[in-house]
C-alpha cells in the first residue's frame, strides 16, 4: 500500500474512530462533564476527518466548512474539558481574593482564552464559506485559524489552579504546538505560492495527524486518570452524608494547620460540637429527619466559618472546626451565631428546635501534639453535656472547665 497523503488521511480518520470507541469504553458513558468533552472532541476530530474526505471529491466548498466547523468545535470541546480537569473553569468563592501580583498565568487567562474560542469557533469556518470563488484564502484562512484555536487549547494546559500531572501537560501542549506550526507553515506555503514546500507540509500534516492523535489521546487518558484518583482521594477524605471533611481527612488537614501555629507561633483553638439529644431525634422523628439534621447543622458550620476555618464530622452527631489564627474570644461570637441561626433555621426546616453542645481547647505552648488538643476539647465537651447542654465549656488544660 502506498503511503500518499489521501492514505495517510484516510488512515488517520479511522485511527480517531478506533480511539474515540476506545474513549468511551474505557471511561464509560456516565462521567464527569470534563471527560465527556474530551470524548466529544476525539469524536468531533474524526468527523472532521470524514468531512475534509468528502470535500476532495466533489462539493469542496461545502464539506469543507462542516470540517473546518467540526474540528473547530474538537479544540473549543477539548479546551472545556481541560478547563475542567485543571480547574480553571471552577467558580472562585466570593471570600476568595485574587492575587495583586500579576504573574505568567495572566498573560491570557483561561476565561479570556474561552471568549477567543467562541469568536474562533464560528468565524472560521464561516470566513472559508465566504472565499469559495478563492481556494488559496480558504485554506489560509482555514489554516491559520484552526492553528490560533489549537495554540489556545495548549495554553490551557499550563499553570494548572488544581494538582495535575506535569507529563501529559507538557507532551499534550507539544503536539498542540507542533500542530499549529505545521498549519501556520503550510498557511504561508499556499499563499507564496510554493507548490513543492505545500506538497512537503501536505506529507508531514498527514503523517503528524496520525503520530498527534495517537500521542494526544495517551495524555487524555493520563489525564483521565488523574482525575478518578482525585475523586477517589475527594471520596475517601469527605463525608457522604454532609459534605464535609471525614475524621480521616479532617485530622490530615489539621496536622497541618497545628504545625503552621506551633511553627510561626500563631494562636489557634478547636472546637468540638455535638447536637443535643440526637439518638431521641432518630427514635422520635425517624432517621430520615435525623440525616436532615444533620446536614443542616453541618450547612450552618459551613456558612458561619470564617476563610481558612477547617470544618470535619468526626463521627456521628460529633463535629470539630479548628479556628486559625484565632484566639479563645472568637469562640463565643462563633458560639453565638450559629445558635442563633440554628434556632431559626431547624423551626423552619425541621419542624423542632435544634441545639448543641460545645467543648473548646486553646493551644498552648505546652501542646504537642494535635492528639492532645483534640482530648481536651472532648473533654470540654463531654463535661458541657454532662452539666446540662446546650452550652459551651473551655477545657484548662485539664483542671477543670471554664463556661464561656
Amino acid at each position: 500500500m502506498q503511503l500518499d497523503i489521501p492514505t495517510l488521511l484516510v488512515l488517520a480518520t479511522a485511527n480517531l474512530f478506533v480511539l474515540s470507541l476506545a474513549l468511551l469504553a474505557l471511561m464509560g458513558r456516565h462521567t464527569t462533564s470534563p471527560t465527556r468533552c474530551a470524548q466529544l472532541a476525539v469524536a468531533m476530530h474524526m468527523l472532521g476527518g470524514v468531512l475534509a474526505m468528502a470535500a476532495s471529491y466533489n462539493w469542496q466548498t461545502a464539506w469543507g466548512t462542516l470540517a473546518v466547523a467540526a474540528f473547530g468545535c474538537g479544540q473549543w470541546l477539548l479546551h472545556r474539558a481541560l478547563g475542567g480537569w485543571l480547574g480553571h473553569r471552577a467558580r472562585l468563592s466570593p471570600t476568595r481574593k485574587r492575587p495583586r501580583r500579576r504573574g505568567p498565568q495572566d498573560w491570557l487567562s483561561y476565561r479570556w482564552a474561552t471568549r477567543c474560542m467562541l469568536v474562533l469557533v464560528p468565524a472560521v469556518p464561516v470566513g472559508y464559506a465566504l472565499g469559495w470563488d478563492n481556494p488559496g484564502f480558504q485554506m489560509a484562512w482555514s489554516q491559520v485559524g484552526l492553528a490560533a484555536m489549537l495554540l489556545l487549547v495548549a495554553r490551557a494546559t499550563l499553570f494548572p489552579l488544581r494538582a495535575a500531572g506535569r507529563d501529559w501537560r507538557w507532551l499534550l501542549c507539544a503536539c498542540l504546538v507542533g500542530m499549529a506550526m505545521l498549519l501556520l507553515a503550510r498557511a504561508a506555503a499556499g499563499a507564496l505560492l510554493a507548490e513543492r514546500v505545500l506538497q512537503l507540509f501536505n506529507l508531514l500534516l498527514a503523517l503528524a495527524v496520525n503520530v498527534v492523535s495517537l500521542v494526544a489521546t495517551l495524555a487524555l487518558l493520563a489525564a483521565w486518570r488523574d482525575e478518578a484518583k482525585a475523586r477517589l482521594r475527594s471520596l475517601a477524605m469527605t463525608d457522604g452524608l454532609t459534605g464535609l471533611l471525614n475524621r480521616r481527612g479532617w485530622e490530615e488537614r489539621a496536622e497541618g494547620l497545628f504545625a503552621n501555629a506551633q511553627r510561626y507561633q500563631q494562636p489557634m483553638t478547636l472546637m468540638m460540637l455535638d447536637i443535643d439529644h440526637f439518638k431521641r431525634i432518630n427514635d422520635t422523628h425517624g432517621h430520615e429527619v435525623g440525616d436532615m439534621a444533620l446536614k443542616l447543622f453541618a450547612r450552618l458550620l459551613r456558612e458561619s466559618r470564617r476563610t481558612g476555618d477547617l470544618v470535619g464530622r468526626l463521627g456521628g452527631e460529633e463535629f470539630c472546626i479548628v479556628l486559625a489564627n484565632t484566639h479563645k474570644s472568637a469562640c463565643y461570637g462563633f458560639d453565638q451565631r450559629l445558635r442563633s441561626v440554628l434556632s431559626q433555621r431547624a423551626e423552619q426546616e425541621l419542624g423542632f428546635p435544634l441545639d448543641f453542645s460545645a467543648g473548646v481547647a486553646v493551644l498552648k505552648d505546652g501542646d504537642g501534639t494535635l492528639t492532645g488538643l483534640l482530648a481536651r476539647a472532648d473533654a470540654a465537651l463531654y463535661e458541657a453535656k454532662r452539666q446540662g447542654r446546650g452550652r459551651l465549656l473551655q477545657s484548662e488544660g485539664g483542671m477543670g472547665q471554664t463556661v464561656i
